[in-house]
């Protein structure tokens, strides 16, 4: 995996240009005893030919056997060892939509909910109410104060949101209030180190002030707090690899992992398509070194059950692929973040199809296609998703030679 310290050493601030093409869940499983993957199932020959004349293999997001979260299924693949630099949720978040997270604050995300007369959950979702709504329900709450302590808090997706707390002495070490579950009240804030005792009151203070101002407010009448956590400090994209870089990408949560790592976050629609975000990628291609571009419904189809669904994305993702091939990138990637098999409707352990074409620098291998099977034959082997920016660099002769 990367070693930052021998990356700033050998890394070169000139050379080729990466593509990190993130087809978010990618990898599957067969929904029948010996028949296709989601990925084999498509029909995609763009990505087929890319095979044949790149080079292919498995990634492991973290370690073997273990289903890796979105975040640190990230890290891994801009070269950070998910179990050395940890970022809680709620910084993912509130960096996502925007909000600044300093040394120091605690960054929170939150979710609407629906409770009935006696304070008991009956939608965790709050119905999944339109953004609009929700952005609604966050102006109801924007002026609530806590002594010492300045509230930023915004609207990120439908019953979603993030806040950030500054102040002086905040800690971000708090149990979440959601009880992932209906038929119980939401939880208390608790602190999990003496440290966050004091955080956690102010916490509590401003969930009283919320339930009373979104009496009345209903589907979204209660809010519940999740991934209470604080700026990790990470070692930046252009210190480390001297890449200009930057991110395409629809939802917060990739666009908040990757400006904690120093990449520029270019602006969206949370309506694009994935031919709208590949159009993105080639109008700033000529400002950047480095541009990681993420699809994110692989995943949720995935976690919906949904094969065929999958296979649309997938088929969708490539019949837009040429408009990235016409910017002709020294280096493409394809892979996922992990596995997301339509028949496990959940993250899974399952190492994950990756494709790395460099038509310069890499070797051919026996893959005929983009897929499980195929990438098990492949000349990458399998290895630990942090290995993949190393080797992206060293496609891109981005990377001197080590020692005499």
């Amino acid at each position: 995996m990367a070693n930052f310290d021998l990356m700033r050493r050998l890394t070169l601030d000139k050379g080729g240009k990466i593509i990190l093409l993130v087809m978010d869940g990618v990898g599957g499983l067969p929904r029948e005893q010996g028949g296709p993957t989601e990925l084999e199932a498509a029909h995609t020959p763009n990505l087929d030919r890319l095979a044949r004349e790149g080079s292919s293999g498995l990634s492991i997001p973290v370690a073997r056997g273990v289903a890796p979260g979105s975040g640190p299924a990230h890290l891994a693949l801009f070269g950070y060892d998910p179990l050395v630099y940890e970022i809680g949720r709620g910084v993912l978040e509130a960096t996502g939509i925007g909000l600044q997270v300093n040394p120091g604050d605690v960054a929170i995300r939150g979710n609407f909910c629906t409770v009935d007369e006696n304070g008991i959950i009956t939608d965790r979702r709050a119905g999944r109410i339109s953004t609009e709504e929700g952005a609604k329900r966050i102006e109801v709450l924007k002026d609530i104060t806590l002594p010492g302590v300045e509230i930023d808090i915004e609207i990120a997706k439908e019953y979603r949101f993030a806040m950030v707390l500054r102040g002086a002495g905040l800690n971000g070490a708090i149990a979440d209030t959601d009880p992932q579950q209906t038929g119980v009240p939401p939880l208390p804030a608790k602190a999990l180190d003496p440290a966050a005792e004091k955080t956690a009151g102010l916490v509590n203070q401003w969930l009283a002030e919320a339930r009373a101002r979104l009496k009345g407010h209903e589907p979204a009448n209660m809010a519940t707090l999740r991934g209470f956590a604080m700026e990790p400090g990470l070692p930046k994209y252009g210190d480390v690899y001297k890449l200009k870089a930057a991110c395409v990408a629809v939802y917060p949560m990739y666009k908040g992992v990757a400006g904690l790592v120093g990449m520029d976050v270019i602006p969206t629609s949370a309506h694009d398509t994935t031919a709208d975000e590949f159009e993105h990628v080639a109008r700033i291609w000529n400002d950047y070194d480095f541009v990681f571009c993420h699809i994110k419904y692989t995943d949720s189809r995935g976690e919906d059950g949904d094969f065929d669904a999958k296979v649309k994305v997938i088929e969708d993702v490539d019949e837009a692929l040429p408009r990235l091939l016409d910017l002709n990138p020294d280096v493409l990637i394809v892979t996922g973040d992990h596995s997301t098999p339509a028949t496990y409707r959940a993250h899974s352990w399952h190492p994950v199809p990756t494709l790395l074409w460099a038509p310069a620098t890499h070797m051919t291998d026996r893959a005929q296609a983009y897929g499980e099977r195929e990438c098990i034959m492949g000349a990458l082997g399998q290895f630990p998703a942090p290995d993949l920016m190393p080797m992206a660099l060293a496609h891109a002769k981005r990377l001197q030679k080590f020692g005499a």
